[in-house]
């Protein structure tokens, strides 16, 4: 059940990340309010995952796979271009997330 949680936490991380793209600046109200509600959601999900996942995988799952989304959300429709560097890093993050679950690091 921890990592349903965590899915969703991330979803709603993601979610509001994009839509703060969206707010231009937080001037643009529906942008900005689903900013805020996703973070909220996204924090409250998070926050019970914790109740079965260490702190220490939890939080680099939600991290490191919301970073990874938010980069091809951003590249597949946002127009932002992809470098060996991006491409580089977003396979480091997920390397990373693997070996943590690897490692027996719940």
């Amino acid at each position: 059940m921890g990592y349903l949680l965590l899915a969703c936490a991330i979803a709603a991380e993601v979610g509001a990340t994009t839509a703060m793209k969206y707010s231009d600046g937080f001037s643009r109200l529906g942008p900005s309010l689903f900013t805020v509600l996703g973070y909220i959601v996204s924090f409250v999900l998070l926050a019970q995952t914790l109740k079965t996942v260490s702190v220490g995988t939890a939080y680099a799952i939600w991290a490191g796979v919301g970073t990874a989304v938010i980069a091809t959300i951003g590249m597949m429709f946002l127009g932002e271009g992809m470098t060996p560097t991006k491409a580089a890093g977003i396979a480091l993050i997920i390397v990373g997330v693997v070996v943590l679950n690897l490692g027996g690091a719940h």
